[in-house]
């Protein structure tokens, strides 16, 4: 059979050959660096493991999966922090047709013993510091035989049977893989659940191999001599991209951290490691700009840097790039996308705006009634690419209401400037109507913050008399003190760059902003009423 190409999204070449019909993401990167067995695959907090031994370790955890009496397509919730026992257990899961759902690592009992009855769960892959919310989650589920089994960095001082590596070694590794379907369920991710419960984006083993031929190859530029680091975790679609998918698709190598990424833990790794791409945040990104232990340029061996999961400020982007020599690629992408199909490109950075389409993807602005808007018009983000979810599982509603056709909505507003670039406007349920006009909060936020006394700003509309007005939370920079006369002077500085309904008629300063685990801004918590008394 020939093989299926993806289009280019600008009508020229054809962007990379599909998959086989009969393909198995683990085995396809296995495939791929069986050459490479000696070679360095991970450094994570306990040590180095090469690519020969990940191959290995996941064919293990295979053969555990299928002596546990867990088949394939039934799933197993990982609730694991970052270190290689993850790499393992997906790429293992995988290798065994089982259907591994990987978790938010900082949610609930409750959150876990959702996910646990909704995905029905076989097992579950846990954490050694996990385990008090997943066993509360455990005795509050109504699934039946699921089994809890424990990944610990000091596994010999655990009891019982049910630990990761003593599985693991004495298991005999799995000679052959499933037979898997390049669009067979591989996979899934679960939203962050900030408008209800979670939602459950079901993915195929092809996906995994789009994200990596359209964006890791061709945008990102990723190669075999690269050490990659990503402070966005591996629960996080980006992050997932980032530390297993990209470079394990080029044989390069990837650090892994544990703990959580603040400026100093990434500054150690920065420097110790000496990655040469690095993938953060933007709110990480302004405090490492904050930090006085920010490393100098010499420190460090960064080639490209990324960011996703909110707009990176212009000034932060400049300022980065100029302090460590090398470009930020912003970048926006979804859970429902699996990784970023809207970026900016190497060589062609226009900070302020989110790029353009990846190579084998469309994007399209539309009106409320579905019809494209003019350059320079607000619109909400349609999406189409290979690397789109299936569905979300038992949710046809929800499915029915994204993933519409080819195009998948986004629930982004957008609008594109004359050179094609788009330039992010904000979440739908997010927009503002000021005196009968449209106002973006993500607009007012990036002016706020050119002020050179603020950290970082999240804008919300508040309603007085019946009427929408804007309300601005400021967190300021270190050692700047939080006075009327500054809440004065920023009103002043956003009314003479901005139309004059779009400054904030409050502004209120707060020490941090409420954020989820990828970094973005919760403005629904910001407006409850609360916060007005």
């Amino acid at each position: 059979m020939d093989a299926i190409i993806a289009p280019s999204a600008t009508g020229g070449q054809p962007a990379a050959a599909a998959p086989p019909v009969e393909f198995n993401f683990a085995t396809h990167l296995f495939a791929l660096n069986e050459a490479r067995a000696q070679k360095v695959a991970y450094i994570d907090d306990d040590g180095t493991t090469t690519y020969g031994e990940l191959a290995e370790q996941a064919r293990r955890f295979a053969s555990v999966l299928n002596t546990l009496g867990i088949h394939p397509e039934e799933r197993v919730l990982l609730v694991m922090l970052d270190s290689v026992d993850l790499p393992v257990a997906f790429l293992g899961a995988l290798y065994a047709g089982v259907v591994p759902v990987v978790a938010n690592t900082l949610l609930t009992p409750a959150d876990y013993a959702y996910m646990l009855d909704h995905s029905r769960a076989r097992a579950v892959i846990a954490s050694g510091p996990l385990v008090p919310a997943i066993a509360q989650a455990l005795a509050n589920t109504s699934s039946e035989g699921c089994t809890l089994i424990v990944s610990h960095a000091q596994d010999d001082t655990l009891p019982g049977e049910r630990v990761f590596r003593r599985l693991l070694a004495d298991a005999e590794p799995r000679r052959t893989p499933f037979l898997s379907h390049a669009d067979g369920i591989a996979f899934w991710l679960y939203s962050s659940g900030s408008t209800g419960k979670p939602k459950g984006a079901v993915h195929t083993h092809a996906n995994l191999y789009w994200t990596a031929e359209l964006y890791a190859k061709q945008v990102l530029g990723i190669r075999e001599d690269d050490t990659v680091f990503s402070a966005a975790k591996l629960f996080f679609a980006y992050g997932l991209g980032n530390a297993l998918t990209f470079p394990l698709s080029v044989g390069a190598t990837a650090v892994l951290m544990a703990e959580r990424p603040t400026p100093a833990a990434v500054f150690t790794r920065l420097t110790q490691y000496q990655p040469t791409i690095f993938c953060g945040v933007p709110t990480l990104y302004a405090n490492m700009l904050a930090s006085p232990d920010l490393p100098t340029r010499a420190k460090l061996r960064l080639r490209m840097c990324t960011s996703a999961g909110e707009a990176l400020p212009r000034e932060i982007g400049e300022h980065f790039a100029a302090h460590a020599g090398c470009e930020i690629l912003d970048g926006i992408g979804s859970t429902e996308m699996l990784h970023i199909f809207l970026s900016n490109r190497a060589g062609h950075v226009a900070y302020g705006t989110t790029g353009k389409a990846v190579p084998g993807y469309e994007v399209e602005l539309r009106d409320e009634n579905g019809h494209p808007v003019p350059d320079g018009e607000i619109g909400d983000l349609y999406i189409r690419g290979p690397s789109a979810a299936l569905m979300y599982w038992c949710n046809r509603e929800k499915s029915r209401a994204t993933f519409l056709g080819d195009w998948l909505r986004s629930g982004d507003k957008y609008r594109r400037l004359p050179d094609g670039n788009y330039v992010y406007e904000g979440r739908g349920d997010d927009m503002l109507k000021v005196s009968g006009q449209f106002v973006s909060p993500v607009e007012v936020e990036m002016v706020l913050m050119q002020h050179h006394d603020v950290l970082e700003a999240a804008v919300v509309g508040i309603t007085r008399d019946g009427l929408v007005k804007t309300r601005a939370f400021v967190v300021v920079k270190p050692g700047v003190p939080a006075t009327d006369k500054l809440a004065l002077e920023l009103k002043e500085f956003v009314k003479a760059r901005m139309a004059p309904h779009k400054y904030p008629r409050e502004i209120l300063f707060a020490g941090d902003l409420p954020k989820t685990a990828t970094g973005k801004i919760q403005r629904f918590k910001l407006r409850e009423p609360a916060l007005d008394a």
